[in-house]
């Protein structure tokens, strides 16, 4: 067996398993509502399931690795819209892959040299998939814990001199998991210049980049960050995006990588033998998804009315904050995170995700300790039950 798999951590959710099976059963007559876990639960867009539908002869040809020429095309017509860039190079700089977690990890193996004393940096919380890439890819992480101060981004320039020269990859996540932050400018110029003079390559999951709540003010994008500071070969940048949360559609496992045309090049080699090539009925369905923005509009306006409705009833009790992008709150909580999730459960029936089980210890802390982790995935009634069933907890259990 491959040794490096005894380096894995337990999943988030394997770890709120157990914590949860010590709770025991919450009180009879409360329906359990699930706020832990990122699944989006609005409903997938009609367009999609007839693009879906109506494609099924895709069904008798084996896919091709480099993907459908047409749904690289609308992926690169879509990223020149939304960030206001030239559109990529669809035959270089775009790839098809099959959701941004198989594409981090994939693109991970294929960066890493194992026999360099390999560093891969990342953001501190994470998704957990940045952590196990780097892992099995034979590297070590290092971690930049979020800072409170920088609204949970990451100080670089905190980062020693001699763990740039060993890093390989960055990763970053804007808008971030779990707090919702977005990276600046300034932040990218910092990091960009960082890559220029150690050559490493960074790595942008922008999965809840259309998640956002002012309609005339969308995150920041790692590409778009690129060309605004002269950068239009995307050195050492790739892109993550996917359309699980942006169109509702987890379970298609259909996203795209953009950037950097040498990176992308390599990539394709690698996953040629891979074997990670998308269906062509899954492809046509993508192509509506991506060429339409009247659902991703909608499905901002539901997250809205929820944050909108969740917000004020958590705030009678907790330090809770709208965050700039994305469908998590990030509470911190009066007792430690993992108690507070286990009891919250026991009497009422609401699942969260403490915020400890989503970091690491580095530096000397756990960014992650004495917080927990909202996602208002669930029905606007749900959340908004589930809000105040967390809010009486509160009120009578501290």
């Amino acid at each position: 067996m491959n040794p490096r798999l005894h380096s894995l951590h337990p999943y988030p959710f394997e770890k709120l398993r157990a914590l949860l099976a010590e709770a025991g059963t919450p009180p009879e007559g409360l329906t359990p509502i699930n706020l832990s876990i990122g699944e989006p639960k609005h409903a997938a867009p009609a367009r999609v399931g007839e693009a879906l539908c109506g494609a099924l002869q895709g069904l008798s040809v084996y896919p091709a690795t480099k993907g459908d020429a047409a749904l690289r095309q609308a992926i690169a017509q879509w990223l020149a819209q939304r960030y206001s860039i030239p559109a990529p190079d669809a035959d270089r700089e775009v790839l098809p892959v099959l959701g941004s977690r198989e594409a981090l990890f994939a693109f991970t193996q294929t960066v890493v040299d194992p026999n360099a004393d390999a560093l891969v940096v990342c953001p501190n919380p994470f998704y957990q998939i940045y952590e196990g890439a780097a892992l099995l890819a034979g590297a070590t992480p290092y971690y930049v814990n979020a800072d409170p101060a920088r609204d949970f981004g990451c100080d670089w320039g905190s980062v020693p001199e001699d763990v740039w020269k060993r890093t390989q990859l960055v990763f970053v996540c804007s808008p971030g998991n779990p707090a919702g932050n977005v990276m600046s400018l300034d932040e990218w110029r910092v990091l960009f210049e960082l890559s220029d003079r150690h050559g490493f390559v960074i790595a942008s999951d922008e999965c809840y980049s259309e998640i956002y709540f002012d309609e005339g003010n969308p995150p920041l994008g790692g590409l778009q960050a690129a060309r605004r500071l002269g950068r239009d070969d995307y050195a050492n940048l790739v892109a993550f995006s996917s359309l699980s949360k942006r169109s509702n559609v987890p379970g298609m496992r259909s996203g795209f990588v953009a950037g950097d045309a040498k990176l992308i090049g390599q990539f394709l080699l690698y996953r040629t033998y891979h074997g990670s090539a998308m269906s062509p009925v899954i492809a046509a369905a993508s192509v509506a998804a991506w060429t339409d923005e009247t659902h991703v509009a909608d499905n901002r306006r539901q997250y809205r009315a929820k944050f909108e409705a969740v917000v004020p009833i958590l705030q009678r009790v907790l330090d809770v904050r709208m965050p700039q992008a994305s469908f998590y709150l990030w509470v911190p909580t009066p007792a430690s995170d993992t108690s507070f999730a286990r009891d919250l459960y026991g009497r009422t029936g609401v699942t969260v995700l403490p915020g400890s089980f989503l970091g690491r210890e580095a530096h000397g802390i756990n960014p992650g300790a004495g917080r927990i982790r909202i996602a208002l995935v669930a029905p606007l009634a749900q959340c908004v039950e589930a809000a105040e069933r967390i809010a009486h907890f509160v009120k009578t259990s501290v």
